[in-house]
């Protein structure tokens, strides 16, 4: 299993494969053929039917800069390896000299035909969450423990907590409209100014709300955010780690541990699954947010190893099925409310798994694979090409 740094990278946004993942495969394609002034680059399937609205082409030609690239769009063409596909060419006297194809797998990963997801060098000996639990229980550890046992990354983790935060506080600061055709209102700072009046218990999950919309409309304005494990889910784990941190006042040192323990879900997910929109729809990205921050509350609030696997469990057993139809392209809508609730039960899970004995019947690693096999039986309009679900409507409504 590799490093839980896959899972939690630092980026803009508004989309971890959409637009991180091709920028990344620009960025090797060109460096690899500096030289050349002309250049074609073909987009697939999903990044080829959002990508527009995602910002795919925009990220690219940020990279190409001065060179002359074409862009071409084949959303009908989807190729074998995975939705999220592009091949760049350099050309030289109307000739390919080079090509190579990309393929953008979610979170800002990114693989060639050469290269293998299961064939990532390992850092971690284990194969699901079950080998991770008989770890601990052996060696009388807590996940947390694992992490840090087998990689140090501490010091990457603090960067990560600190670029969550940096995330919430401009997002309260922030007022207008996200860019798109939609025209959505950014909603975070009036919700957050809003709690303030409201009675204690509206007071905390206003404020909930407010830090999930803060990070998840960064990111859909293309502000620095924490893939978690993708864009368009980036706003589950801050909001749950920052209002825990707020309410009950867990040091960093707590915050960073939970950190840990929620990359490691994550990482389990996208080594057994997947946490690609376009590959499994939303279940993949919201449902396994949802898993790492169900899982990281319940250890801060002194769960046993099981009933932590029991929350995040729960954080992705109930959202399986979710597709994944963004109106317009864009990590808009349903996107930004999708984090905003799936912040709210991870408090729920963890309430549930906490007074519980931490038993039960479906385990994780077995969600974690009807989850994959259930993104499989998704037909493609509900796979992140916005040609299905509420993407069917414009958003631009009355909006009375």
């Amino acid at each position: 299993m590799e490093t839980i740094k896959s899972i939690y990278r630092i980026g803009y946004g508004p989309s971890s494969s959409h637009t991180m993942g091709p920028k990344k495969a620009a960025e090797i394609f060109l460096n690899n053929n500096s030289k050349v002034d002309d250049f074609k680059v073909t987009l697939y399937g999903s990044l080829a039917a959002t990508g527009k609205g995602h910002l795919t082409d925009k990220a690219i030609l940020d990279i190409f800069k001065e060179k002359k690239i074409n862009i071409v769009w084949r959303k009908d063409i989807v190729l074998e390896k995975h939705p999220n596909a592009l091949k760049f060419e350099a050309i030289k006297n109307n000739k390919t000299i080079s090509e190579e194809t990309f393929y953008s797998i979610g979170g800002g990963k990114i693989i060639t035909d050469n290269s293998k997801p299961e064939n990532t060098e390992k850092t971690y000996p284990f194969e699901n969450l079950e080998e991770v639990l008989r770890y601990c229980m052996k060696n009388g550890m807590q996940l947390w423990q694992v992490v840090f046992e087998f990689e140090d990354i501490k010091d990457y983790l603090k960067e990560v907590w600190q670029v969550m935060q940096d995330s919430i506080f401009n997002g309260l600061n922030n007022e207008g409209t996200l860019p798109g055709t939609i025209k959505l209102p950014r909603k975070a700072m009036a919700i957050h100014n809003k709690a303030n009046s409201l009675k204690l218990s509206l007071q905390r999950l206003s404020l909930l709300f407010s830090y999930a919309l803060a990070v998840s409309e960064e990111n859909a304005g293309g502000g620095k955010i924490v893939t978690a494990p993708t864009c368009g889910s980036c706003g589950v784990l801050p909001a749950v780690l920052y209002y825990l941190n707020k309410l009950h006042d867990y040091q960093e040192d707590q915050i960073i541990k939970a950190l840990a323990t929620a990359g490691l879900i994550g990482t389990i997910v996208r080594k057994n699954a997947s946490i690609s929109g376009a590959e499994v729809g939303c279940q993949g990205e919201i449902g396994t947010a949802c898993a790492m921050a169900s899982g990281a509350a319940t250890q801060l609030f002194g769960g046993t190893i099981f009933q932590v696997e029991y929350a995040a469990e729960m954080g992705l057993e109930h959202h399986l099925g979710l597709t994944c139809d963004p109106v317009c392209g864009l990590v808009q809508i349903p996107c930004i409310e999708r984090n905003v609730f799936a912040a709210s039960r991870a408090l729920t899970h963890n309430t549930y798994a906490i007074i519980s004995d931490g038993r039960h019947r479906i385990s994780f690693d077995q969600v974690v694979e009807t989850m994959k096999l259930t993104g499989k039986d998704l037909p493609s309009l509900y796979r992140e090409t916005s040609e299905g679900g509420l993407a069917l409507y414009n958003g631009l409504g009355d909006d009375l």
